[in-house]
């Protein structure tokens, strides 16, 4: 995942990696230097999200720029979103919960999605649509790692990147799941690091958190 060649989206976003960072950039400069570090410590499925006015910028400059990432959008909210997105090089989309017409569109782009699900019923209804792979957020919030396994027995067919509080610490936990194929998590970008442009210490946390997908 880490070469110089386009690394291919599957089916499944779910195996990409077994730890998608969520990154939100205020500065579209800062994006190239953090892919280029998240890639470097073996992360290179990374979501940036919609919730600043650098997001598409970010998406563009890390799509022709760093060719051992796949850069996806999160914070999916419209379909407008979608076609702004992909149009930028988005090769994946993330969603914290859908609608019909979001779903929709997410299935029209071309590119894997996960949509976002809290809910049981939620869930049902994505699987009545033929979707089995989602985001599990808040995950937290939601009920963490024993509502997941609860929905396992009933609910095999469904995986879940779960995103929304998870940490290093909680991690394993919930990959240790049988319907869990990665989880999202913005622990490897802190704060304090973008803005100190400390791209040593991303790459560290990303390789740390990389290492929690192997042995």
């Amino acid at each position: 995942m880490t070469s110089s060649a386009p690394a291919a989206v599957s089916a499944s976003v779910l195996d990409l990696a077994p730890v998608v960072p969520v990154v939100v950039l205020e500065e579209a400069a800062d994006a190239v230097p953090l892919a280029r570090a998240l890639v470097a410590g073996g992360l290179p499925a990374i979501e940036v999200t919609l919730r600043t006015a650098a997001a598409l910028d970010a998406i563009r400059a890390i799509a022709s720029e760093v060719p051992g990432a796949v850069v996806g959008a999160g914070t999916v909210l419209s379909p407008a979103h979608v076609t702004e997105t992909v149009a930028a090089g988005a090769r994946f989309l993330v969603s914290p919960g859908w609608t019909d017409a979001l779903l929709d569109a997410m299935k029209a782009s071309g590119v894997p999605f996960l949509p976002g699900v809290s809910t049981t019923s939620e869930v049902v209804a994505l699987l009545e649509r033929g979707i089995t792979e989602m985001k599990f957020f808040p995950a937290e919030a939601a009920g963490g790692t024993a509502y997941l396994k609860a929905l396992s027995a009933p609910l095999p067919q469904a995986r879940f990147c779960p995103t929304g509080g998870v940490s290093l610490a909680s991690a394993p936990s919930y990959l240790a799941l049988p319907n869990v194929g990665c989880v999202g998590g913005s622990w490897m970008v802190p704060g304090d690091a973008v803005a100190a442009k400390d791209w040593a210490r991303v790459e560290r946390l990303a390789a740390e958190a990389s290492a929690l997908g192997r042995g």
